[in-house]
């Protein structure tokens, strides 16, 4: 069975994230998406279980797909999963240049573990969780660049500007 894991912080989950869970969904027989716990991103907009809670709704319709978390590195994390593909999405060369780096790192740590790298669709390049948490806290329209169930998790979250 190939196993895929997609990584990321999902704060919040993105027209982008959803597209890019559908797709790989469709390479893998098991896709896992993993919510990342960051030691170093502390001020999230959602908590874990909340992000959590967002992705399992918006993936209900995908069998394949499986929603969990991990702290630590990615590589271990995969071990544990037994999986073979880490998936990773590019909206730019800037996210090239980043995700190249990483899959170089992995595969050093890891040398069973290929990333395989799927190009965003068009009309998401320029969404991301980044934007979306900076519009939610100074009250801009995000609602076009969120699935429906993440915009009721957001729309009921105190903000301070």
């Amino acid at each position: 069975m190939r196993r895929g894991i997609y990584p990321g912080s999902f704060d919040p989950m993105t027209k982008g994230h959803l597209d890019l869970i559908e797709r790989a969904s469709k390479l893998v027989d098991h896709l896992i998406v993993a919510v990342l716990i960051n030691p170093n991103k502390t001020n999230g907009l959602l908590s874990i279980p909340e992000r959590m809670a967002i992705l399992k709704e918006a993936t209900m319709h995908l069998p394949n797909v499986e929603i969990d978390y991990f702290s630590g590195l990615l590589v271990e994390y995969a071990i544990l999963k037994e999986a073979q593909v880490i998936i990773r999405g590019l909206r730019s060369i800037s996210d090239f240049d980043m995700e190249q780096n990483m899959a170089q790192i992995n595969k050093q740590l890891n040398s069973e573990l290929e990333t395989l790298f799927l190009i965003t669709a068009p009309e998401y390049a320029c969404i991301s969780s980044s934007s979306v948490r900076e519009l939610v806290r100074f009250k801009g329209d995000y609602d076009w660049m969120v699935p429906e169930v993440a915009l009721k998790t957001i729309k009921n979250i105190k903000v301070e500007g």
